[in-house]
C-alpha cells in the first residue's frame, strides 16, 4: 500500500469516525425540538374530532405517554432502520411521503444548482480577472442583492414577469400540467426522468418548463457565493509566484490566466458546493411553496401547519442526514483531489 493511499485511507476513516457523535447530536436536537414545542401534536393533528378517552389511547399509541428516554430509543431505532412511522394527520407512512416527494426536491435542487454554477462560476472568473472594473462591480453587486434576497421574494417576482400576468412566457404554479403529469408513469418518483424513460419528449419539455422559474428562483439564493469565493480566489491565484513566474517565460496572458488562474481557483468550488446542500434544502422549503412544487419542503409546511409530530419529525432529520453525507462525501473528493486536506 503506498503512503498516499494509506493517508487517504486514514483521513476517511476518521471523518467517518467524526460523523458520528456528530449525527447524535443533530438526532439529540431534533428529538429536543420537537418535545418542547408547545400543544399537544395528537389533539392538534386531529382538531378536536377525538373524545379525551381516544386521545389517552392514540397518545398510547404513538408511545408519547412513555419516559423521554424510550421514546428516544425507539426514534434512534427508528432512524437506523429509516421506518419514520405513520403520520397522523393522513395515515401514510413517513418513510413513503419521504420517497414520493423526494424525487420532486431532488429535481428542484439539482436544477437550482444548474443554475447557480452556470451564472456564478463565470461571473466570479471575470469579476476577479477584471478587478475593480466595471463588470466587478455589478458581479459583487449582483451576489449581494441575491444573496440577500428571500426566496418568496425572487420567486414572487419572477412569476410576477414571466407568469400569465406578465410576458407570460413561463408557468409559475406546479410540476407539470395537469393532464401531463397523470399520464406519465411512475418508475423513479423523478417526473422528468420518468417522462423521459417513457419516452414521452413532449411531457418532458411541459416538466422542463414548469422546473424552470423554481429552479432559478432557489438557484440565485446561493449564486453569489459562487461569484464571491471565484472572484476571491482568482485575486489571489493571480498574485501567486506561479503565475508571476509563467508572466516572465513570456506566456501569453491568455494563456496565463486559464491554465492557469482559473483551473487553480475553481478547485474550491468542490467544497462550497457541500456547503451549499443546507441551504438549498432549507431555500427548496420556501421556493416550492411559491410556486406549488410537490416536493418535501412543501410537505413539511403542510405537517407543520397541521402539528404532524411524526411527519415533522422525519423530514426533519432525513434533511439532516442528507447534510452530514454531502459534507463527508465532499470531503472525501477534496481529500482524493488536493493530498494536503489529509494532513
Amino acid at each position: 500500500m503506498s503512503k498516499q493511499s494509506g493517508s487517504l485511507r486514514r483521513y476517511i476513516l476518521t471523518r467517518i469516525a467524526l460523523a458520528v457523535p456528530m449525527v447524535f447530536i443533530l438526532l439529540v436536537l431534533v428529538f429536543v425540538m420537537m418535545r418542547v414545542a408547545p400543544g399537544d401534536p395528537i389533539a392538534a393533528s386531529q382538531g378536536g374530532k377525538l373524545s379525551a378517552v381516544e386521545l389517552a389511547a392514540r397518545r398510547h399509541a404513538a408511545g408519547f405517554d412513555r419516559p423521554l428516554y424510550v421514546q428516544f430509543w425507539e426514534y434512534l431505532k427508528s432512524v437506523g432502520t429509516l421506518n419514520f412511522g405513520t403520520t397522523f394527520s393522513d395515515n401514510l407512512s413517513v418513510r413513503d411521503v419521504i420517497i414520493q416527494r423526494g424525487g420532486a426536491t431532488l429535481s428542484l435542487s439539482l436544477g437550482a444548482l444548474l443554475v447557480a454554477i452556470v451564472i456564478g462560476v463565470p461571473v466570479g472568473l471575470l469579476a476577479g480577472r477584471f478587478r475593480d472594473r466595471g463588470i466587478d462591480v455589478t458581479g459583487r453587486l449582483f451576489a449581494i442583492v441575491t444573496y440577500a434576497a428571500p426566496a418568496f421574494v425572487l420567486g414572487l417576482l419572477a412569476q410576477l414577469a414571466f407568469g400569465a400576468n406578465g410576458l407570460g412566457l413561463l408557468p409559475t404554479s406546479g410540476q407539470s400540467s395537469l393532464l401531463v403529469g397523470l399520464n406519465v408513469p411512475t418508475t423513479t418518483h423523478i417526473l422528468i426522468l420518468d417522462a423521459a424513460i417513457a419516452g414521452d419528449w413532449s411531457a418532458v419539455g411541459d416538466i422542463a418548463q414548469h422546473l424552470v422559474l423554481p429552479s432559478v428562483t432557489l438557484g440565485l439564493i446561493i449564486v453569489g457565493v459562487f461569484i464571491r469565493m471565484i472572484r476571491v480566489n482568482v485575486i489571489q491565484t493571480l498574485q501567486g509566484d506561479y503565475v508571476e513566474a509563467a508572466r516572465a517565460r513570456g506566456i501569453k496572458e491568455t494563456a496565463v490566466v486559464t491554465r492557469h488562474a482559473f483551473r487553480n481557483a475553481l478547485v474550491p468550488v468542490v467544497t462550497v458546493l457541500g456547503l451549499q446542500v443546507a441551504m438549498l434544502l432549507g431555500g427548496s422549503v420556501l421556493t416550492e411553496k411559491t410556486f406549488n412544487w410537490p416536493g418535501i419542503g412543501q410537505a413539511l409546511i403542510t405537517y407543520i401547519n397541521a402539528r404532524d409530530y411524526a411527519a415533522v419529525q422525519g423530514i426533519v432529520t432525513v434533511f439532516a442526514l442528507v447534510v452530514v453525507v454531502i459534507s463527508m462525501l465532499i470531503d472525501f473528493v477534496n481529500a482524493l483531489i488536493d493530498p494536503r486536506v489529509r494532513y
